[in-house]
């Protein structure tokens, strides 16, 4: 029988994204992080890289000296070149958080490396990239785990629970399962390396999917190593989960092991205005959104304007950023009932905002400006598949038509120098969202939308899609959600289907508008963490148990 969670005398979680806002795991660790500290209180540590200095201190971390780990930071005993900073991170729960320097870590990685590839099989030899800066905070934030272990005395209590998110944190989780056999060990991959790596070479993922084989396409796809670390992670971990059921089947197939549970991925709902703010929030962002478009193209767009938005990483095909501007494409051509403001938020190498669209934001100056679809200067734009598609498209040109696209390539963290707000922010002033995502093991940026209200757009192929294809009746009336059916082989069907849909809410009433609404709001509700919570609870159980049966066997 499972050992009951409130046990848990310590549970720390370990992820690149903790107080470093990178993807979507950020999201779901700040947002999971309030129903966590609900439960278990202090006992709750997250431990993240420590990647600030003072010139960029990290905008979400507030360093703190009396705190439950004051006495442990003063005691602590850490190598050369490895420090903590103790403090709380700035989100509902203000949980407690350990950021961790780990340079000490690069001097001992050969031998560390040795240890792990006798001891797991781990193969760094190939590596390159963020391999070996990852592994470096990964061993550090181990050796904290294990420090806590032994100042908190848990060395022989089985009530300490070590989770570890993407292959990014293997290393930590192998070092414990190695050092403190008292510990649980959870690891999570919210997507695979090999996966994504096949999709973003424009491989057939899932009709092809049985006859993969993970160590034979690490090889030819050069992902050698980071497969190793993540596949022995996911093999030695005492639970092991990932975040939909589509990637459960990923799992089994490239790194030998089926996950243990499922741990779906939900919404702190504190993160959206409530009430009476809701309303001018949201015309505060559509008054933004709106200014900054008519000031870069000279064109008027009024209030009735149909705002669309597409966010995320910038994965080309992975996220479906070419279906999303194919479909663009397709309902300029439909001739939607009401103008259309298409936007595409998705983060870019960049050199800074535009200055001349700064100059002209400054000065009320709305007769447009030169290359009037991209907010701020990108190296190497001609190499951006984004920008290139939309010029190929002619939206340059076609912006006084019926469907406007902006390309804003930069992190929406409110100082951009446009902009200047976050990207929740802004998502409360648009009247649809459009996820078309190829690859996408879950799929917060979809929730998220309709957390905020706003109807949104996925596939089939996202871990949210089949959630949503699973609990409701697929239809915007139904859910505030259209899950478009998504193959290896249907692009032009999916392009339509996503124009004809945009089409449809375009020519919605105010009454329609309200249904959807309402709609899409009870759908987030049904995805609060309140209600997917239960499954990582479960998985705690299963670790300390795991523990507990090994410190019964080595007694």
């Amino acid at each position: 029988m499972s050992t009951k969670t409130q046990e848990i005398a310590l549970l720390t979680e370990t992820s690149w994204e903790v107080c470093n806002k990178v993807g979507g795991i950020y999201t779901v660790l700040s947002t999971k992080a309030k129903t966590l500290t609900d439960k278990y209180g202090d006992k709750v540590v997250f431990i993240g890289p420590d990647v600030w200095s003072e010139e960029k201190p990290s905008p979400w971390f507030e360093e703190q000296f009396d705190t439950p780990l004051t006495a442990w930071q003063q005691q602590v005993w850490l190598p050369v070149g490895v420090e903590v900073r103790v403090g709380r991170w700035q989100i509902p729960g203000n949980p407690l958080v350990i950021l961790v320097k780990y340079d000490g870590m690069y001097a001992d990685k050969d031998r560390f490396y040795g240890e792990m590839w006798n001891l797991y099989g781990v193969d760094s030899l190939h590596a390159y990239g963020d391999y070996d800066e990852s592994c470096a905070f990964a061993h550090a934030a181990g050796i904290v785990v294990e420090s806590l272990v032994n100042y908190f005395n848990l060395q022989n209590s089985a009530g300490a629970v070590a989770h570890f998110d993407e292959w990014m944190t293997g290393m930590g989780l192998l070092y414990i399962k190695h050092k403190c056999p008292s510990v649980g060990t959870v690891f999570t991959t919210h997507a695979t390396s090999i996966g994504r790596s096949i999709c973003g070479n424009g491989k057939p993922l899932y009709d092809q999917l049985k006859n993969y084989n993970g160590d034979q396409m690490a090889q030819q796809l050069n992902m050698q190593s980071k497969h190793s670390l993540e596949k022995a992670a996911a093999l030695n971990a005492d639970v092991f989960t990932t975040v939909s059921a589509i990637t459960a089947d990923e799992c089994a197939q490239l790194l030998g092991r089926r996950p243990d549970v499922v741990t779906l991925n939900g919404f702190e709902a504190d993160f959206v205005p409530a009430g009476r703010a809701y309303a001018p929030k949201r015309r505060a962002a559509r008054n933004t959104l709106l200014r900054v478009a008519q000031t870069l193209t000279g064109v008027e767009y009024g209030p009735d304007t149909f705002i669309v938005a597409t966010s995320g990483r910038c994965e080309y095909r992975n996220k479906g950023l070419d279906v999303y501007l194919d479909a663009l494409n397709d309902l300029a051509a439909k001739n939607p009932a009401r103008r259309v403001l298409a936007y595409i938020m998705v983060p870019s190498w960049i050199d800074g905002p535009r200055e001349d669209l700064r100059v002209a934001l400054d000065n009320g100056n709305t007769h447009g400006l030169a290359n009037p679809v991209v907010t701020h200067n990108i190296h190497y734009g001609y190499n951006d598949p984004v920008l290139s598609r939309i010029y190929q498209l002619d939206f340059e040109s076609r912006l006084k038509g019926n469907v406007s696209v902006i390309y804003v390539p930069c992190y929406l963290n409110g100082v951009d120098g446009i902009f200047d707000k976050t990207y929740y922010q802004l998502l409360i002033g648009m009247d649809a969202t459009v996820f078309a995502s190829y690859y996408e093991p879950w799929g917060y940026t979809p929730l998220e939308s309709v957390a905020f209200g706003v109807p949104t757009v996925t596939t089939s192929l996202s871990g949210f899609g089949r959630w949503v294809l699973d609990n409701f009746r697929n239809d915007f009336d139904a859910c505030g959600v259209e899950v478009v059916n998504r193959t290896d082989s249907n692009y032009d069907q999916v392009c339509q289907a996503i124009a004809g849909a945009l089409g449809r809410l375009t020519e919605m009433g105010a009454d329609e508008v309200k249904q959807v609404v309402a709609a899409a709001r009870a759908t987030a509700a049904r995805a609060d963490w309140a209600n997917f919570i239960t499954a990582y609870y479960t998985a705690y159980d299963m670790a300390v148990a795991d523990a507990r049966s090994r410190l019964k066997v080595k007694g």
